[in-house]
């Protein structure tokens, strides 16, 4: 008899929304499988009707336009290797606690997409003088607890990080069709910042003069650093330089003798540069072995270190990266009371025998 092939599966935080946690410990693929992708929805999946495949870009342009899905398909386009993550990933490690979506390490996926630079669809409009930020609604809609009334997910983007070349308009990802789920037909892809940014099922695209303020612009998606006052909220923007050992597993028990740890490291300046490695809860810290700089200019770095486990104990591993700006992964997260872009060494505490 053969063997039954065993397959990871996602880690479901919430079924309406739907919210599943990539099993980030147990894939290894550079390219996340689609079946073991996060999902982050705050609202219930939309309908896809007709006017799903339909784009319209107006406001502080020269000359709006519709643009239909067969028309983008046939305007030049790019394909990117982008990690998407989550603002809230491993939230709950913060200490002390926050309020939210009780994130593990698996709130980042990271596919190939295919699509059309924002910019060329804003050349063909002509943007005006007075544009100042770009604003981008989806198809999802529905009720907060927080507020009145009902509202539509929408994000805005400074016209700088708009005009970027490598933030698309993508129709594809991992060579198909984008997935429903993952906002077909159409979404905004908005590389090395986090994933919010990367609004789904794609409806309009407004110009504007002055700051949107929508509520997942100035409501959720802000560094709140005081516990009781919104007194120096910063906007969550550009991902932090990151790692997590995948294997061992925390609480692990291991036999005497060789052991691989390995894992990712990412970040949203730059590239990384080095990988450490401490096996004595932060005393020593050495190198680890990084995998040469890729040609994809946003993607996850596997690094990996040999480790010789010759004593009986219990040992606290630890990883921590710096990317090519210098950025350091730091021993403690700063703590913010929505619980946004946790970064701290990543931790594993094992028990050799």
């Amino acid at each position: 008899m053969h063997s039954p092939i065993i397959k990871p599966y996602p880690i479901t935080r919430s079924l309406i929304p739907e919210i599943q946690e990539h099993p980030i410990h147990f894939v290894s693929a550079a390219i996340t499988p689609e079946a073991c992708f996060y999902l982050r929805n705050h609202f219930a999946y939309p309908r896809i009707t007709g006017q799903s495949f339909v784009l319209s870009v107006g406001g502080e342009v020269q000359k709006p336009r519709t643009f239909q899905y067969e028309e983008l398909l046939r305007m030049p386009s790019k394909e990117l290797t982008v990690p998407l993550e989550c603002a809230g990933n491993n939230r709950e490690l913060f200490r002390p606690r926050v309020f939210g979506e009780q994130w593990g390490a698996g709130a980042i996926s990271q596919g190939v997409w295919r699509g059309v630079a924002l910019r060329d669809l804003l050349r063909l409009t002509g943007l005006q003088a007075s544009a100042k930020e770009v604003v981008f609604e989806g198809h999802d809609s529905g009720r907060r607890p927080d507020l009145e009334g009902e509202f539509v997910f929408a994000r805005s983007l400074p016209l700088g990080k708009a005009m970027h070349p490598d933030t698309l308009i993508a129709y594809a990802l991992n060579g198909e069709p984008i997935p429903y789920k993952h906002g077909y037909p159409f979404r905004l892809i908005v590389p090395q910042w986090y994933a919010m940014a990367s609004v789904k099922w794609l409806r309009s695209i407004t110009v504007i003069r002055n700051h949107f303020s929508g509520p997942f612009q100035d409501i959720d998606y802000m560094y709140y650093p005081e516990k009781d006052s919104d007194t120096r909220k910063t906007p969550v923007t550009t991902i932090q330089v990151n790692s997590i050992i995948q294997q061992p597993l925390n609480r692990s028990v291991l036999d005497k003798g060789m052991h691989l740890i390995y894992g990712l490291a990412w970040t949203g300046t730059g590239w990384i540069k080095h990988v450490e490695i401490s096996t004595d809860g932060g005393e020593n810290w050495r190198p680890a072995v990084v995998q040469p700089a890729s040609q994809n200019a946003y993607s996850w770095t596997f690094w990996n270190y040999t480790w010789l486990a010759d004593q009986k104990g219990e040992y606290t591993m630890m990883s921590r990266a710096t990317d090519s700006f210098g950025f350091v992964q730091p021993a403690a997260a700063k703590w913010n009371r929505k619980g946004y872009g946790y970064n701290a060494y990543s931790v594993v505490h094992v028990q050799v025998e």
